[in-house]
């Protein structure tokens, strides 16, 4: 499914969106364990293009929900730093480390806008795709926005192998037309976040977030984004113990929405 193109279950029943009103209430929530070197340019990115939103009467006001997943470094510290300067802050702090899975949970839980960004701390698009983001929410009526990389090079050999062989996966499994499945830039209505409920802990919540849009009857739209990799610190997303999480979820999804 390229630009352009919707994926939905094809539901006749699914109402429609509410996806014009320019005072809504934008939320943003960052998952991060052990992000110190990211956490401030994160939230100053974020703020610095939901004002120039609210400026131009984009949106009404935004929030910025940082989930502190356990962090041993000086996450915790910097991000209540940020909130106790500025209101639209707030921050998520888990007793214990709850992975990727938990993290983007408790961010749904927490994010009280009528249209809701989930990406990551190490920025891996330009945070000013989001004004595009939500005029393609709006304008084609749609449910989700979910970006895919243009160039994913700067990955690495294996991760983009990895990635290949992934998405493929989950397009047979499931049979979901969305080309870049695991990619941190997904928008969504405020009924999405209120019906689609994921169970995973690992990184399989992205597509099990997609998947159970779709399945619900919800309208995904994609765009294409360019892409930064990371240059400060390490993704442990390509794990072995990441990846075996991620095969036990995939499965338990398949194994539930077989069931009659």
């Amino acid at each position: 499914m390229g630009p352009g193109q919707r994926e939905s279950s094809g539901d006749s029943h699914r109402e429609p969106a509410v996806w014009s009103t320019a005072d809504q209430l934008l939320s943003i929530f960052l998952p991060m364990w052990n992000e110190e070197d990211y956490v401030e340019r994160a939230v100053t990115a974020a703020s610095g293009t939901c004002d120039l939103m609210v400026a131009a009467g984009e949106i009404g006001d935004y929030e910025i929900v940082i989930v502190d997943d356990a962090s041993t470094d000086a996450t915790p510290q910097i991000a209540d730093g940020l909130a106790a300067q500025d209101h639209r802050v707030r921050v998520v702090h888990h007793a214990r480390n709850r992975k990727l899975g938990g993290s983007i949970k408790s961010g749904l839980a927490a994010s009280r806008g009528d249209v809701v960004l989930y990406t990551d701390a190490d920025l891996p698009w330009d945070m000013g795709e989001l004004r595009r983001a939500l005029r393609v929410l709006r304008t084609y009526e749609v449910d989700m926005v979910s970006a895919y990389r243009l160039d994913r090079t700067g990955e690495g050999p294996l991760r983009t192998v990895y990635s290949f062989v992934y998405n493929g996966l989950i397009s047979v499994l499931f049979k979901t037309r969305v080309r870049d499945i695991n990619f941190s830039f997904k928008l969504m209505t405020r009924r999405v976040v209120d019906t689609v409920h994921p169970k995973s802990e690992s990184s399989f919540i992205d597509a099990e977030i997609v998947v159970r849009a779709r399945n619900a009857g919800f309208e995904i739209l994609q765009i294409g984004v360019d892409y930064f990799p990371r240059t400060r610190g390490v993704s442990t997303l390509s794990s072995p113990a990441v990846i075996r999480a991620l095969v036990r979820e995939l499965l338990a999804l398949r194994r539930e929405l077989a069931r009659p």
